[in-house]
């Protein structure tokens, strides 16, 4: 996760994602690549997007939150997508525009029908 918060290459991917106007899925830990997706003045092209990723309670819950520099979700907290969160393990997912993303693996599922019905 911490990689791909800082991952020129990663950033610039979903950036490209999510301009070309295809549905965009991301699970888990990946919404940390939306914190590599700034451009050169710090700015996002996911701001005012709603977004959900991985909570502070399940990565408490996997032993890893004391270990961590950051948590997800403190990060995405802090920058201009909106995040929120469902019950932890539970399957929860954000749908906003063409920005699909699932708060752990149990969302995986459920994401993967919405891009589904989305590409119908």
């Amino acid at each position: 996760m911490e990689d791909l918060s800082v991952d020129p290459d990663s950033g610039s991917l979903l950036r490209k994602a999510l301009a070309s106007g295809s549905p965009l899925g991301i699970v888990c830990h990946a919404p940390a690549t939306l914190l590599a997706a700034r451009d050169a003045n710090g700015e996002t092209p996911f701001a005012n997007y709603r977004v959900t990723g991985f909570c502070n309670e399940e990565e408490a819950g996997v032993v890893f939150a004391d270990k961590a520099k950051w948590l997800l979700e403190d990060e995405l907290k802090k920058l201009p997508p909106q995040y929120s969160r469902g019950p932890a393990w539970k399957p929860y997912t954000v749908v906003d525009r063409t920005l699909f993303t699932g708060q752990n693996p149990a969302s995986s599922g459920p994401l993967a029908k919405e891009i589904v019905k989305a590409l119908s």
